[in-house]
C-alpha cells in the first residue's frame, strides 16, 4: 500500500511536468541519461546531502540578502529541497531500505563555510555561484539514477525531482547571466 501510494503521488509530480527539461539544463540532463548511476544507497546519500547543502546555504543567504531575486530563490530552495528529501527518505524506505539522515559531505561542508565567511553582496555572488554548481550536480545525480538506477522505489522518486531540479538550474542560470545579486555591475 505504501509502496502504491508512493507511486501514485510521484506519478502526479512527474505528470505535471512530464517533459524532459528546456533550457540550459536540457544539455546537463542530456549528459547525464548515459551516465552510471550510483548503487541505491549511495544514491540517498549523495541526494540527501545535495538537498541539505541546498537548504543549509539558501538558510544562511536568507539571512543575510537584500536581493529580492536572490531571497526569494532562497526559500524555494529549502521549500522544494526539504521535500526532495522526503520523497527519496519515503522511496528508500519503500525499498526496504533503512536510509540514514541526510548529512553534508566535505565538499559541501567546505562550501557553507565559504559563504559564511563571504559577506554582503559577495555572499549573494558566492550563493549564485555555488548554487549553478550544486544543481548542474542534483540535475546529473538524478537524471543518471532516473535511467540507471538499481531500485524502482529511487528511480521514480529521481525522476519526480529532475524537472524540479532542472527549473531551479534554469533560474538559477538566468540569474547569474543576468548580473544576480551584484546587479550587473562591472567587474561581477
Amino acid at each position: 500500500m505504501k509502496r502504491l501510494l508512493l507511486c501514485a503521488a510521484a506519478a502526479t509530480l512527474m505528470s505535471a511536468c512530464n517533459s524532459m527539461p528546456t533550457g540550459e539544463a536540457a544539455m546537463v540532463a542530456e549528459a547525464a541519461m548515459d551516465q552510471p548511476a550510483p548503487a541505491a544507497m549511495e544514491f540517498v546519500r549523495m541526494a540527501g546531502a545535495s538537498d541539505l547543502y541546498e537548504i543549509q546555504s539558501s538558510q544562511l543567504v536568507m539571512q543575510t540578502t537584500r536581493n529580492d531575486e536572490v531571497r526569494e530563490f532562497a526559500q524555494m530552495m529549502v521549500d522544494h529541497h526539504t521535500m526532495t528529501t522526503q520523497t527519496v527518505m519515503r522511496a528508500a524506505q519503500a525499498a526496504g531500505m533503512t536510509p540514514p539522515p541526510p548529512a553534508l559531505d566535505q565538499r559541501k561542508s567546505d562550501m557553507i563555510r565559504q559563504l559564511q565567511a563571504a559577506q554582503g553582496m559577495a555572499r549573494d555572488d558566492l550563493y549564485i555561484q555555488q548554487q549553478v554548481m550544486a544543481h548542474q550536480e542534483a540535475l546529473t545525480l538524478h537524471t543518471s539514477y532516473s535511467r540507471n538506477g538499481d531500485t524502482a522505489e529511487l528511480k521514480t522518486a529521481a525522476g519526480a525531482a529532475v524537472p524540479i531540479v532542472a527549473r531551479h538550474y534554469n533560474q538559477i542560470m538566468a540569474m547569474q547571466n543576468g548580473g544576480g545579486s551584484s546587479g550587473g555591475h562591472a567587474g561581477h
